[in-house]
């Protein structure tokens, strides 16, 4: 069953580009409401803990390189179905193949360096969030 809860970051490079504030707005405009918002830098073992999923994977290293690189902004989103309608948003990950108004069509640099993650499912939103964010820190 869909939740009305997603979980995203705003990546490194995002950050250094500039970009938070128009991302922002943009995750405003589509309609979620703001749960939960951090400013923040990941170390290389929290990067290594969120990504774990992936250590098999031969981008892993890069990944956690990447994403304890610099700031992020971490966030939890309030929306009817949440997850499906966030990921439309962001678009695809290789910003080449994502539909125009979507961020990474706008934000992103690469498949790499793609501005925002998003949740892929409701069960993953709960978790990511959790990882972010203590109870109080959610409203």
């Amino acid at each position: 069953m869909a939740t009305n809860r997603t979980f995203t970051m705003l990546k490194p490079d995002a950050i250094e580009n500039g970009y938070m504030g128009k991302i922002i707005d943009m995750i405003i405009g589509a309609g979620f409401d703001i749960k939960a918002l951090k400013y923040t830098k990941l170390s290389v073992e929290q990067a290594k803990e969120f990504y774990a999923v992936h250590a098999e994977r031969p981008f892993y290293g890069e990944l956690v390189e990447y994403m304890s690189s610099g700031p992020i902004v971490a966030a939890i989103l309030e929306k009817d179905n949440a997850v499906e309608d966030f990921r439309k948003l962001i678009g695809a990950t290789d910003p080449a193949e994502a539909a125009e108004g979507t961020i990474r069509k706008a934000f992103a640099e690469n498949k790499g360096r793609n501005a925002v993650h998003g949740s892929d499912s409701d069960e993953n939103a709960e978790i990511e969030g959790k990882f972010h964010f203590a109870a109080n820190e959610v409203f």
